[in-house]
């Protein structure tokens, strides 16, 4: 009998604070309240606003530019993303609804798309792209450390190069295929054997190059990075 019972009772998952807070500034948006280039209020305002502390409201910040929802501007803040708007439904579903058996062309296109966007990065970035990509290899560092994956964090860097590179189609596309990158990479445990501490060196290496402007070794080291991954989804599935 308590069997049965068990069986029709599942877990209860605590929302987070962060979660509240993106789910209300994503209904603004959806409801056109919040339009494109409309401005955010600051975190000591939304912390206020929310009654919440600033800690929860940076990291719901954070997952909001981590999907293109939003971005941050030199000297204008937190602005909403045009693309953002398109992608909404990302931090929930996957944009193109790949089936796991898509992970080899789904790397294929990165390749192509990061060897460049890497390439563009090295020519173009700014000195605000670069802080952007530091801060980038920290925060997956700090989780490297602690012996965790840190699959979004290691995605932070890529999405970080894609807008180094200021080819705004280059920057959606990386976007739009990012929901279904985190699934591949959590669905098939690309990093369970240690490989994340790897791709944080290798993360390193690419930014070295970007920031001292060398576009075709940039190129070839991201091409490198993810042509070593797309061996190890390989073994992954077989």
């Amino acid at each position: 009998m308590h069997t049965e019972i068990v069986k029709n009772l599942s877990e209860i998952k605590v929302e987070k604070l962060s979660d509240k807070i993106i789910e209300q500034i994503k209904n603004l948006i959806s409801s056109g309240k919040l339009k494109a280039g409309d401005r955010l209020p600051s975190e000591r305002k939304l912390s206020e606003t929310f009654n919440v502390g600033r800690m929860h409201v940076r990291d719901a910040i954070q997952k909001l530019e981590f999907y293109g929802i939003v971005k941050t501007l030199p000297q204008s803040g937190t602005v909403v993303a045009g693309l953002g708007i398109v992608a909404l439904e990302g931090i929930i579903t996957d944009i193109l609804e790949l089936s796991d058996t898509d992970f080899h062309a789904m790397t294929e296109t990165r390749i192509i798309l990061e060897a460049n966007a890497a390439e563009l990065a090295a020519k173009r970035a700014n000195k605000f792209d670069l802080d952007k990509m530091e801060e980038a290899i920290h925060l997956f560092g700090d989780k490297v450390k602690n012996g965790e994956q840190g699959v979004e964090e290691d995605l932070i860097f890529h999405l970080k190069v894609a807008e180094a590179s200021h080819n705004s189609v280059l920057n959606s596309m990386m976007l739009l295929i990012l929901p279904d990158v985190i699934r591949f990479n959590k669905n098939l445990k690309i990093c369970s054997d240690g490989r994340f501490i790897e791709a944080f060196e290798e993360h390193a290496i690419v930014f070295d190059h970007i920031k001292n402007g060398r576009g075709k070794e940039a190129g070839e080291a991201m091409s490198y990075h993810l042509r070593d991954l797309l061996a190890v989804e390989d073994s992954s599935v077989r």
